[in-house]
């Protein structure tokens, strides 16, 4: 029996984005991957996704295992890769702790938590990671590993996952929307959709480069704002309507939603 060098257990939209990151960047060969799936028509379109990998409903004997599930299935998923021959698994599950994961997985398995995000899809993710009390530092290296293939990672103390999904984990969404407001202004301001679409996608790229390459976006704000100019109109128009204050209450909602997770439940 074929043993697979990683199953990730999960074909949603994490799971495909870790996938197709792993798989685009050469980390691993398809034919070494295993993707479990217990949706049917999904399995199909993982099949035409990645050509060469085994896609299965239940978990092939694997060494390591990425568990892509809903939270509360993550426990069954880890056991199931454990028993499956891994000897890691790294949980991408929000809000599922360590401490859980590893009353699931038993003794001597290294446990590894983490929280990335969907633009690991182009090799571009975000992710905060934590190792548990059997993870040594050769499985925190394949762990990072793993996800720098698809972009960053910071490896923190568990405690702080919880304000890296309301952070990154969910943040996509939340420019998502602002670039689709963004949109709806040039319209309204009279610019038609396609040409308001494709500058405002420009403006998301050249804005983070620039920040990627300068930092401090409290600087580059001000760069862009000439006293009594019509950036600052704009500006006063959004600090009028609390904007700053509603993106860090989503953060805090996340953040909170993530640590609900993460709760016991009767």
């Amino acid at each position: 029996m074929k043993t697979h060098a990683l199953a990730v257990i999960g074909g949603g939209n994490m799971g495909i984005a870790l996938i197709g990151g792993l798989v685009s960047s050469g980390w691993i060969d398809a034919a070494d991957l295993a993707i479990v799936e217990v949706i049917a028509s999904q399995r199909e379109e993982l099949s035409r996704r990645f050509s060469g990998a085994t896609i299965t409903d239940t978990v092939p004997a694997c060494s390591a295992a990425i568990v892509a599930v809903k939270p509360p299935d993550a426990p069954a998923a880890a056991a199931a890769a454990v028993q499956a021959g891994a000897t890691r698994v790294l949980s991408v599950a929000a809000g599922v702790s360590i401490a859980t994961l590893e009353a699931a997985t038993g003794p001597g398995v290294a446990v590894i938590r983490t929280m990335p995000n969907t633009p690991a899809l182009v090799g571009l993710g975000a992710a905060g990671m934590a190792g548990g009390t059997s993870a040594r530092a050769d499985d925190i290296a394949w762990a990072c590993d793993i996800l720098t293939s698809v972009g960053t990672v910071e490896v923190v103390p568990e405690y702080q996952l919880d304000a890296i999904t309301g952070l990154v984990g969910s943040g996509p969404a939340y420019l998502f929307m602002i670039a689709e407001a963004l949109i709806d202004g040039g319209v309204l301001a009279g610019l038609a959709r396609p040409a308001a679409e494709a500058l405002v996608t420009q403006l998301f790229l050249g804005s983070a480069a620039m920040l990627s390459q300068r930092g401090n976006p409290a600087a580059l704000r001000a760069m862009v704002t000439s006293p009594g100019g019509t950036t600052a109109a704009g500006l006063k128009a959004l600090e009028d309507r609390a904007v700053r204050a509603a993106m860090q209450s989503a953060v805090m909602a996340s953040t909170e939603r993530s640590r609900e997770l993460g709760l016991p439940h009767s």
